[in-house]
């Protein structure tokens, strides 16, 4: 466990920024540092995506055989290949579970600078407070302040608050319910795709899980600065709780940035790349970003799911069509290595492990 523990962690760093949570509280929009300004931020074109267009999932319908609806199964299936998001409702978290995780990851960021600092990322490694994705003193900035923790295989302490005091139980129960809840979808997954759930269980159920969770402080030029830049995920399976009411995600479609508005309660899940290539295509991870409010500051939890860093990325045999494989074969310990080496950049990851026809 400790061996796989510390492969994952080699897998990536970023050089240390200014908190940017200090940095909002401090100066007047007029003032905001020359690396924060994105002059793409200002470019955007943005729709609001209608309540009944992002595809909306009821697990419920799904996993209860009374309730089954095969076209449900249907709807998830097109999530996966047209948008690579949807919204999960009926998905068996309890509201309070959810409640009480939101007010942990809220107190720990309203806790001074200095508490927080002593959970700061260490050289070389991913986990801890602070950013990612930052390896050059030139490279433009995320207005946000990010805390990463590895939940499985195995976790290092050093990196998880102890303020608020429940703080290490509340993640430790939230994060073996996600993956259970990963564990259903793909199941479901499997069967829309007609490979046996076992052995897509096999390769994804149960092994690597860590968390990031988010905090973008509000900007009065919001349009000039971007929380989060545009990528896609480049891991199997992402589920997102928005930890407050206020919205950011926006996901890229037809060349369109649309804004995503969580339904009260729900998940938002994503395809990552590692999905992509193990599906051949059929399924898609897709390229989305975060935008800064104007007033308030807003939060999230992305906890990310996928297999161990020796598995062998590939397709799933019953996917390889006529085209043949489309994605270079290579191990998750690599691809985790080329996409934590760059800055965000679309899906310039995945773009590289495609084969040329």
């Amino acid at each position: 466990m400790a061996s796989e523990l510390s492969t994952h962690l080699e897998l990536g760093s970023s050089l240390t920024v200014p908190n940017v949570q200090e940095l909002a509280s401090a100066i007047s929009s007029s003032e905001i540092p020359e690396r924060y300004l994105r002059p793409e931020a200002e470019a955007r074109v943005v729709d609001s995506i209608d309540d009944d267009e992002l595809p909306v999932i009821d697990l419920m319908k799904l996993v209860d055989p009374e309730l089954f609806d095969k076209e449900e199964l249907s709807r998830l299936g097109l999530a996966c290949r047209e948008w690579g998001f949807f919204q999960l409702i009926n998905h068996g978290v309890a509201k309070e579970m959810i409640e009480k995780t939101k007010n942990d990851i809220m107190g720990f960021f309203k806790l001074p600078l200095k508490e927080k600092e002593a959970f700061k990322q260490l050289p070389g490694q991913i986990e801890g407070y602070g950013q990612m994705f930052v390896h050059s003193e030139e490279q433009k900035l995320d207005w946000a302040d990010m805390l990463t923790l590895v939940t499985k295989p195995h976790k290092d302490m050093r990196f998880w608050p102890i303020n608020p005091s429940s703080f290490r139980d509340t993640i430790d129960k939230y994060t073996l319910k996600i993956e259970n809840v990963v564990d259903c979808l793909y199941a479901l997954m499997a069967k829309d795709l007609g490979i046996d759930p076992k052995v897509m269980l096999k390769n994804l159920s149960k092994q690597m899980q860590s968390i990031r969770i988010n905090y973008y402080p509000p900007c009065k030029e919001a349009n000039k600065v971007l929380g989060l830049s545009p990528h896609s995920d480049g891991i199997a399976l992402t589920v997102l709780l928005q930890a407050n009411d206020v919205n950011g995600l926006q996901i890229k479609k037809n060349n369109k940035w649309l804004l995503v508005k969580p339904k009260p309660g729900a998940f938002i899940v994503n395809i990552g790349d590692m999905l992509e290539i193990m599906t051949n295509g059929k399924y898609k991870s897709v390229e989305h970003r975060a935008v800064i409010n104007m007033e308030e500051a807003r939060l999230s939890i992305a906890t990310f799911h996928l297999p161990n860093t020796d598995v062998i990325l590939r397709p799933f045999p019953e996917l390889i069509n006529g085209d043949g494989e489309l994605y270079k074969t290579i191990s998750v310990k690599e691809y985790s290595k080329e996409y934590f080496s760059e800055k965000l950049n679309g899906k310039s990851a995945l773009e590289s492990m495609k084969l040329k026809k």
